[in-house]
C-alpha cells in the first residue's frame, strides 16, 4: 500500500507536469493565453483527470503502479516503434490545434463540433477509466506481465470487447481534436486511431499463444473494437 501511495503522488506530480506541457504546446502555438477553446479544454481536462484519479484510487489504487510502468520483461520491439509514433501523435493534437483555432484559422470546427467533441472526450474518459477500474494489468506497454502473474479479464468492457481501452483512447483523441475546435487536429487524432488499431491486430497475437486462458476469451468475446464488425 505505501507504493501505492507513492505512485499516487507520483501521479498528482506527473498531472502537474502534463499541465505544464500541455499549456505550453497549446498556447504556445495558439500565440495567446486569450483563447477561448484552448482555456476550456485545459479546465474540462483538469476536472476530468481529477475524478479518474478518486474514482481508480477507490477501486483499483494498483493500477497507478501499471500504469506509471513504460518500461519491463517483455516488451516487443513492434510495440516500441509504435508507441514511438503513438505517444507523439497524441501530444501533436494540442500544438495542431493551437496553429489552426488558436492562432490562424485555417480550419474551426463550428460549435456543434466543439460540443460533440466534449460529448466524446468524457465517454472516452469514462470508458478508458472503466477498463482501467477493472483490469489490475492495463499498462501503457504491450507484454505477458508474468512478474505480476497476467490472468484475463473478462468483466466490465472486457466483456463485449477485447481492447475496450484503445477503442475509448480512440474516442479520446478524436474528442480533443473536436473540443479544441480545429479539423485540422483530426490529422494526428487519425493517425492516433490507425496506431492502435495496428497495435490491436499485432497484440492480439501473443495474447492468444502466451497469455493462459485468452484464447478461450478470445473465442467467447469475438470481437476486438466493434461489436459485430471488429
Amino acid at each position: 500500500m505505501d507504493r501505492q501511495h507513492g505512485e499516487l503522488l507520483r501521479a498528482f506530480a506527473s498531472l502537474a507536469v502534463t499541465l505544464v506541457v500541455m499549456a505550453i504546446l497549446l498556447f504556445g502555438a495558439a500565440g495567446t493565453l486569450a483563447w477561448p477553446h484552448g482555456q476550456a479544454f485545459m479546465l474540462v481536462f483538469l476536472l476530468l483527470i481529477l475524478v479518474s484519479i478518486a474514482v481508480l484510487w477507490r477501486l483499483n489504487p494498483e493500477i497507478f503502479v501499471a500504469r506509471a510502468r513504460l518500461t519491463g520483461q517483455g516488451i516487443r520491439v513492434w510495440d516500441r516503434a509504435l508507441l514511438a509514433i503513438l505517444l507523439p501523435a497524441f501530444a501533436a493534437i494540442l500544438p495542431v490545434a493551437g496553429l489552426d483555432d488558436g492562432r490562424f484559422h485555417w480550419a474551426p470546427a463550428a460549435g456543434i463540433w466543439v460540443v460533440a467533441g466534449y460529448v466524446l472526450l468524457v465517454i472516452g474518459f469514462a470508458g478508458s477509466g472503466w477498463a482501467q477500474a477493472v483490469n489490475r494489468h492495463f499498462e501503457p506497454s504491450v507484454r505477458i506481465q508474468t512478474e505480476r502473474h497476467h490472468q484475463v479479464v473478462d468483466s466490465g468492457p472486457y466483456a463485449y470487447v477485447r481492447h475496450p481501452g484503445y477503442v475509448f483512447g480512440s474516442l479520446l483523441a478524436i474528442g480533443a481534436a473536436l473540443a479544441l475546435g480545429s479539423w485540422w487536429a483530426v490529422v494526428p487524432a487519425a493517425l492516433v486511431i490507425v496506431t492502435l488499431l495496428v497495435r490491436t491486430a499485432l497484440e492480439d497475437v501473443p495474447l492468444q499463444r502466451d497469455l493462459p486462458g485468452y484464447a478461450e476469451i478470445a473465442a467467447r468475446t469475438r470481437y476486438r473494437w466493434i461489436p459485430g464488425i471488429w
